[in-house]
């Protein structure tokens, strides 16, 4: 049974215990726009314990706010009784609800596209408040007051530049004003809920737009001020005929493909520490300033301790490539082993597509990756401390030199067996004065 189908069940069984069921939100859009919804939200007379009681596998996971989802077979579906908010305190969650009919509910929710209810059984669309119009004429518009919509939830404030993006969409003008007259209030809205919207636009296709939107509606700059720094900050021509650096940063979130959150975060970021560095002579260290400011932004957005290192890691090296023809073979074959070496690849890529266009560095480099991939070096050190604790050495600082020495030559080609390593580290002993 498909997940419609299995959504549409639970609309029947509300409706055969006599209540009033629909589908809600976001899943009634992507059906009108012929797109397969990834959910189904239903809305219902019903009150929380009545659904509990009509299903047999429930979680009352918001029932002060009439929500409880029910579990068929491993798909969970939320179904939320029709429902009017009361005051907004916080800017993000209502004090109080109170339950209400259908029309109640359409007119608390977002914006009009969203606003919709649709009736599985009979084929029906339930539309109060234009959000097929708004559909046709490919709008976001608030329901209702915009301001006062921004100012009961203002995470709705960048879920506009979201939806608008995603969807291909203009937001209509009242709309779009009302964003930025609330534009700095943005910060009322937790971290955690501001990156989550980031990585919901970041990893779209539509990701340049969106950072295009922010901008133009003055959210970036509550958000990512270090973002907007970039413009009016400007390149040398021969390098990046494109421009400033926003315009370049733009450019390259165009450039990439569909991107996991990691690497598209480091693709709008490793160029962070330009403005702080830029002077006559060009942008002196600014890989190493923009991973320091990388880890700060992703501190700020309350990432995982995983997903920054892996940010900070990417922008801090984002420039090796350039260095790549001088590098010892040895030094190439450790950052090919490196685990982001491909996504440091694609950043290097992006970057250069979208500035001069120059792909030699990644050509050369990508060619020696390939011929370490079908022959692939040892990379597990054939010499290690155990080795030289056997031949008398008590550890110490020098423990590391000597086995970055033995791993260097191993990685070179010097020796490829036990044997020969160990009789390599001998000879570096004897050189050492260990002999």
């Amino acid at each position: 049974m498909s997940l419609r189908e299995t959504a549409a069940n639970i609309v029947r069984t509300l409706r055969d215990a006599g209540h009033a069921a629909y589908f809600a939100g976001g899943c009634v859009r992507d059906v009108l726009m012929g797109v397969e919804p990834g959910d189904y939200d239903i809305a219902t007379s019903a009150g929380p314990e009545e659904i509990r009681r009509l299903f047999r596998r429930t979680v009352p996971v918001g029932q002060q706010f009439g929500v409880v989802v029910v579990v068929e077979g491993d798909v969970q579906f939320e179904v939320a009784t029709f429902r009017s908010d009361g005051p907004y305190a916080d800017g993000r969650h209502p004090d109080t609800v109170t339950f209400t009919d259908v029309e109640g509910d359409v007119r608390r929710r977002d914006f009009t596209v969203n606003g919709m209810m649709y009736d599985p059984l009979r084929d029906e669309v339930l539309d109060l408040v234009g959000g097929r119009a708004d559909l046709e004429g490919r709008l976001i518009r608030a329901i209702g007051d915009p301001r006062k919509r921004f100012e009961e939830d203002k995470l709705r404030l960048v879920r506009a530049v979201r939806f608008a993006a995603r969807l291909g969409f203009e937001i209509e003008p009242q709309t779009a004003s009302a964003v930025r007259e609330l534009a700095d209030t943005i910060d009322r809205v937790s971290p955690e809920r501001i990156a989550a919207e980031l990585k919901y636009m970041l990893t779209h296709p539509s990701r340049a737009d969106a950072v295009r939107m922010l901008d133009e509606l003055a959210l970036l700059e509550h958000i990512l001020p270090e973002i907007t720094a970039m413009k009016g900050v400007e390149q040398g021509p021969d390098w990046h005929p494109e421009g400033d650096v926003f315009v370049h940063t733009l450019r390259c979130l165009e450039e990439t493909s569909d991107a996991r959150w990691e690497l598209v975060l480091a693709v709008l970021l490793h160029d962070v520490g330009k403005p702080p560095t830029a002077d006559a002579k060009g942008f002196a260290a600014h890989e190493k300033v923009g991973g320091e400011m990388a880890s700060h932004i992703c501190r700020r957005l309350r990432l995982s301790n995983r997903e920054r290192d892996e940010v900070v890691w990417l922008v801090r090296n984002h420039m090796r490539f350039r260095d790549a023809r001088k590098m010892k073979e040895s030094t190439l074959k450790r950052l090919m082993t490196e685990t982001l070496f491909e996504d440091l690849a694609e950043l290097h890529r992006i970057d250069a597509v979208a500035s001069a266009g120059d792909l030699t560095e990644y050509d050369f480099v990508m060619e020696a990756y390939e011929r370490f991939r079908a022959q692939p070096p040892p990379i597990e050190p054939l010499v290690t401390g155990h080795d030289l604790i056997e031949r008398g050495l008590e550890p110490g600082p020098h423990f590391k030199d000597i086995l970055e020495e033995l791993y260097e030559a191993q990685l070179e080609g010097t020796f490829n067996t036990r044997a020969s390593a160990l009789a390599f580290l001998d000879e570096v002993l004897g050189r050492r004065g260990f002999a």
